[in-house]
């Protein structure tokens, strides 16, 4: 094995174990140690590779956000019918869920220290969203409201439950697996609650 592959390699392993840490077990304030010894990995090799704990993070902040866009872009560019396209975004949610409890609760904690602060989504698509949900109101698919209170509606079925798990794993007594398959099949039902036919 060479020594560049020896070195993606660990730097990949870093990367994996931070978001593991970060994103999985929502261990935000892991130290640049934890991460090593995580990783099974030296310390110094985290500043050799990446200069600095906060340097890692950011990278591995951008590559989660480019996950979020990925998700949001699926609304906002594809010509599928509406519903078809938010039962796409739906999956798409539910199974960065799965992956990745902890990264939207990651992503507000970062908007909220104001950094990492980027926005997803383009004033022009967000006026189409808003009309393509109107057009549905009008078409007597979704409930009438506010364009913007649908969205919300949308997202809070969405993210709220991945933003609790440890109050609900805690309070309702279930397991992270059993969590796991409660979060899988939330997609039909989120869908009922947002399209009356």
């Amino acid at each position: 094995m060479s020594n560049q592959t020896k070195k993606d390699q660990t730097q990949e392993l870093i990367k994996e174990t931070a978001k593991n840490l970060f994103f999985v077990k929502g261990k935000f304030d892991a130290t640049t140690q934890e991460i090593a010894d995580a990783a099974g990995v030296n310390r110094t090799l985290i500043n050799y590779y990446f200069r600095s704990r906060d340097n890692l993070i950011q990278i591995i902040f951008d590559e989660a956000h480019r996950v979020e866009k990925e998700k949001s872009e699926i609304i906002m560019t594809s010509d599928l019918p509406f519903k078809d396209k938010i039962s796409q975004f739906i999956e798409g949610s539910l199974s960065t869920s799965l992956q990745y409890p902890y990264l939207e609760t990651y992503i507000v904690s970062q908007i909220n220290k104001g950094s990492c602060h980027k926005k997803d989504v383009e004033e022009e698509d967000l006026k189409k969203l808003y009309e393509d949900i109107e057009k549905e109101m009008q078409q007597g698919n979704i409930e009438k409201m506010a364009p913007v209170q649908f969205v919300l509606n949308m997202v809070s079925l969405l993210v709220f439950p991945s933003a609790v798990r440890p109050l609900f794993l805690e309070n309702l007594m279930i397991t992270d697996a059993e969590f796991d398959v409660i979060i899988s099949e939330r997609k039909d039902i989120i869908l009922n609650m947002l399209f009356k036919k």
